[in-house]
């Protein structure tokens, strides 16, 4: 999948308290929280100061980082939940962003199965995630990578994703 033959692409589960790790993951989330899919803004500077600390102290969370020819270059920022009519835990992706100008190489790809095989190994009964509808070209690699929208009962439609800010 990536263009060059000779490079090696790896996904490893973050260590928040890594100097080096945790710049990465500050740097692809403001990456990502820069492109128009991610709301087009950089992160806060209270997101930037206090993000590591929050998530090394979360126990449900979960990061992986796609790292290729030694940089970071991906990340998925998951959280375990639970799934009250299977009666057994899931993970939900929060944030997942591959670098702009590396898409489209199988990084996402590997990601991807780095979370499954993680929530197959936690137990989980599925994974989730959330999509904005304009977004294509993200649709295009969940489907790929076997996700769908879901309806309970088709007569009352697909479920839909709302939030009400607090602060």
């Amino acid at each position: 999948m990536l263009n060059k033959p000779d490079s090696s692409l790896r996904v490893v589960i973050a260590d928040y308290r890594d100097p080096t790790q945790g710049e990465a993951l500050l740097q692809l989330l403001n990456e990502y929280a820069m492109d128009p899919m991610g709301g087009g803004a950089p992160i806060t500077a209270h997101t930037r100061a206090n993000l590591l600390h929050s998530l090394a102290n979360e126990p449900q969370a979960v990061t992986f980082l796609a790292e290729l020819d030694g940089k970071y270059v991906g990340l998925a920022n998951c959280f375990f939940g639970f799934s009250t009519f299977a009666c057994a835990k899931l993970i939900n992706i929060h944030d997942f962003a591959v670098s702009p100008g590396l898409r489209g190489q199988g990084i996402g790809q590997a990601l991807m199965a780095a979370v499954e095989n993680h929530a197959r190994e936690h137990g989980c009964c599925k994974v989730t995630l959330e999509v904005l509808e304009g977004n294509k070209v993200a649709q295009r690699l969940y489907q790929r990578c076997g996700f769908a929208g879901y309806a309970l009962d088709p007569e009352a439609g697909q479920a839909m994703f709302w939030d009400k800010k607090l602060n």
